[in-house]
């Protein structure tokens, strides 16, 4: 794919989404068990996971789930994000609906964000609610990795709206990616090499999602865009300052990187670096405080290890219930490997404490 990219033969991640679903041949079929179908929410196209009535139950509860994939890959369709939403509607008896939502780079920011927030809107009118046999008061927003950047970011511009009438009663936020202010927190240096989510791969997929340069990628990494001398980054700093926000266990002896001279230019061409629907960890505590009960799964083996915790912090700080459900053995992206031959135990182990965590609390 870097060769593709350096070749300008085509967009290299067009080249790896084909390659991902070339492997992934999925004809999905419904069981006795789950009805699958495919739906347009206002123009976004969407995966629905219907389980059987049971007994005399009128109405279910329900979760929208947003897939990973940096903006840029899989897919609601794909086999891994099939089962996992399978699973899910089968474990809560809820109706789930998995978000297809545009990717880059036939769209960039803030196009995936509208779509999410679209499908969502959509989903939660009362006359939607009760096609699907739904509980307005039992609703889940939810995703992972830049799914859960999503989930958060939606879940926040739901918040706001004065005209909606019925919001989500919990968010679920699996690994989320939630700034691109600070590239050096702990986890970030701590796992910069780890795979499946290097830290170069992260900036990659950020630069990608706001249609940028590539050769702004060093400066990112080194935070050049909030230094000490960019005015427009000043009142964010406060929000994520690491120190404050991290316990000592996660701090461990690593320093922060902040440069006193910067590159305010980046700023100025890349002005979604600051925008809270691209990074709601960047969020006014008014804005926090609105959120509903949440639920925030991170992995020790992770550069978004941090993202979550200081949301998980910030939350609280603003008068929020939050689970954080920490593994210190597992990775970014495990919850989706269940199914042979990527069937990990991490995958296991964290998606059953998710559906848990929603099987009491939704």
């Amino acid at each position: 794919c870097h060769l593709i990219h350096y070749l300008r033969l085509s967009h290299h991640l067009i080249v790896l989404n084909y390659v991902i679903h070339t492997f992934d041949k999925l004809k999905f079929v419904s069981s006795e068990d789950i009805n699958i179908t495919d739906a347009v929410f206002d123009g976004v196209e969407v995966r629905v996971f219907e389980p059987p009535a049971k007994g005399d139950e009128r109405l279910k509860r329900s979760v929208v789930y947003i897939h990973g994939g940096g903006w840029a890959l899989a897919s609601a369709r794909t086999s891994l994000y099939n089962n996992l939403c399978r699973i899910v509607a089968e474990s809560l008896n809820a109706v789930v609906v998995s978000v297809e939502y545009r990717l880059v780079p036939e769209v960039c920011f803030p196009e995936q964000f509208h779509d999410a927030l679209r499908a969502t809107k959509h989903f939660l009118q009362p006359d939607v609610l009760a096609e699907y046999s739904v509980d307005p008061n039992r609703i889940a927003i939810s995703g992972d990795s830049a799914g859960g950047n999503l989930a958060a970011a939606v879940c926040q511009q739901l918040s706001k709206d004065e005209h909606l009438t019925i919001k989500p009663k919990l968010q679920a936020l699996i690994y989320p990616v939630l700034q691109a202010f600070d590239f050096n927190t702990p986890s970030y240096q701590q796992n910069m090499n780890m795979p499946v989510l290097p830290r170069y791969v992260m900036i990659n997929y950020w630069i990608d999602y706001f249609n940028a340069n590539y050769d702004l990628a060093h400066s990112l990494l080194i935070n050049n865009h909030t230094a000490l001398d960019v005015g427009q980054a000043l009142s964010f700093r406060g929000r994520l300052n690491w120190t404050s926000l991290l316990p000592s266990s996660f701090k461990k002896n690593y320093k922060p990187v902040i440069q006193t001279t910067g590159k305010a230019e980046i700023i100025q061409e890349i002005p979604a670096l600051l925008d809270v629907r691209a990074g709601p960890l960047l969020a006014e505590n008014e804005t926090l405080q609105l959120q509903p009960k949440t639920y925030i799964l991170t992995c020790e083996n992770d550069v978004l290890r941090d993202d979550g915790v200081m949301y998980a912090k910030r939350l609280q700080n603003a008068g929020v219930e939050v689970t954080l459900d920490h593994f210190d053995d597992c990775f970014h992206g495990c919850m989706i490997f269940t199914v042979w031959p990527t069937d990990f135990s991490a995958g296991i182990q964290t998606r059953n404490s998710y559906i848990k965590w929603l099987d009491e609390n939704l």
